[in-house]
């Protein structure tokens, strides 16, 4: 997703309150909600912890991660403590002190020679340090933003190395068609192997592919430990605008996502451990856009998973919902009034402009104009549905909050083999890529790719 940062979207989405005044003449502006759009559930009295949402929806994440070993629920209420709801840098300062506390904890323990204890401090750690990342641009400190996501990589490489068998960190080759350099400049993407045991047996490998701001934590909840669990070997990369890809190479998004996916499976396909027949793909967040967009040509994956299913990532950027007359800046390609406009708007709301930031960087534009422009070439077609092969699953949670109706699209599109499945509120699984019910979620898809790939 943009996956937890979309819960701020329409402060954006919502400028029409914001910015038909400007667009006016007139100085008076209304502050502008931070909710979900239209088609959100929200959260029940159970699970809400924050009235800020986008915390809510971080903490609720976190919550799940102790399905997997990430976390302890008793760290994250105590954290959670420490927090004075709606302050981002009351956000920033919990997490990342907490981040440090468990770093701590596992150089403390490394020393001693306790390897397990010291990997899931370190683990716990990089957890809590990516957290904060959500909430530097909130607290004016976008700065920071590089700083902590390499530290939370740092920390996580410290603990992966202490798996059995450890993690591997991989360069993956990778020919950035979108240089404009003559001749066209080859790189490589950060990725990252995980293998269920050191035998060198061919098994069935699962590519994870993450959100816009997805994290090793992220991957190894929704993807990686439940595929180790079952006997799949498992590879998660950073690609154009993800992670380490964007703070260190400063590559950016791209659309066409099979010049991404294809790279990626061919490095895959390299290695003994990887059954060639049995390789899937997954997806989750904005990774639901890129994994059909890629599999419609990349025809060696044998199996897909969406969750959600997108097909147009720009409406959650909520273009449609700003008011006339910024609409037809946009629309007659009025660049430079479009973002005076829009930044006059958001001068008066930091948290609508530290959205902004935060969802335009992985896109590379310094201009407004030019990120939205982009983002509406973040869609499928039909054209392109139609050349997908491999069998599909499709996530459908019970109030998807920033695609709304596109799992159900996605599905109706689909020429082959597919399945949809339904994830519900009544058995706590509701909300964007499931964040309370990790457990309940990898059952469902994985016994679905065991099926598929036997």
């Amino acid at each position: 997703m943009n996956r937890r940062y979309l819960l701020r979207a329409s402060a954006v989405a919502s400028a029409g309150t914001l910015l038909t005044p400007v667009l006016a003449g007139s100085a008076a502006a209304q502050r502008v909600s931070a909710m979900p759009e239209a088609g959100a559930a929200a959260p029940s009295s159970t699970d809400t912890f924050f009235q800020d949402a986008e915390l809510n929806y971080n903490f609720l994440t976190l919550l799940g991660f102790a399905r997997y070993g990430l976390v302890d629920v008793g760290s994250c209420l105590a954290i959670a403590s420490q927090i004075t709801d709606g302050d981002p840098a009351s956000v920033v300062q919990a997490f990342t002190a907490a981040g440090d506390q468990f770093a701590a904890v596992g150089d403390t323990a490394a020393a001693a020679g306790h390897l397990v204890s010291a990997r899931n401090a370190y683990l716990q750690a990089a957890t809590y340090t990516f957290t904060a990342t959500y909430f530097l641009d909130a607290m004016g400190a976008p700065e920071r933003f590089a700083p902590v996501w390499r530290r939370q990589q740092a920390l996580w490489d410290q603990g992966a190395a202490l798996l059995d068998p450890p993690m591997e960190k991989v360069r993956i080759p990778y020919p950035d068609t979108t240089s404009t350099q003559v001749p066209r400049q080859a790189t490589t993407l950060p990725g990252y192997f995980f293998k269920v045991d050191d035998s060198g047996r061919p098994r069935p490998v699962l590519i994870f592919n993450n959100g816009s701001d997805g994290s090793l934590p992220f991957a190894w909840a929704v993807a990686i430990a439940p595929a180790l669990e079952r006997g799949y070997n498992c590879l998660t990369f950073y690609g154009p605008g993800q992670g380490l890809a964007l703070v260190d190479q400063g590559l950016s998004f791209r659309p066409d996502w099979e010049q991404v996916i294809t790279p990626v499976v061919e490095y895959a396909l390299s290695r003994p451990e990887v059954d060639p027949a049995r390789v899937a793909l997954m997806g989750d967040s904005q990774g639901g856009y890129w994994v059909p967009r890629a599999v419609a040509f990349e025809h060696r994956v044998a199996a897909a998973v969406a969750d959600p299913g997108v097909w147009d990532v720009s409406t959650s950027w909520g273009l449609a919902k700003f008011p006339p007359p910024l609409l037809q800046l946009f629309n007659a390609g009025n660049k430079t009034a479009f973002d005076q406009a829009l930044q006059q708007g958001l001068a008066s709301d930091p948290a609508a402009a530290a959205t902004l930031a935060f969802r335009s960087r992985p896109f590379g534009f310094s201009s407004a104009f030019d990120t939205y422009t982009a983002v509406k070439q973040y869609a499928l077609t039909n054209d392109i549905v139609d050349q997908i092969r491999c069998p599909m699953l499709i996530a459908s949670p019970e109030g998807e909050q920033f695609w709304p109706g596109q799992s159900e699209q996605l599905y109706q599109a689909l020429p082959g083999p597919k399945t949809v499945v339904a994830f519900t509120r009544a058995e706590g699984a509701d909300l964007h890529c499931e964040p309370k019910a990790p457990g309940l979620r990898a059952q469902r898809i994985f016994d679905w790719l065991d099926a598929t790939l036997a």
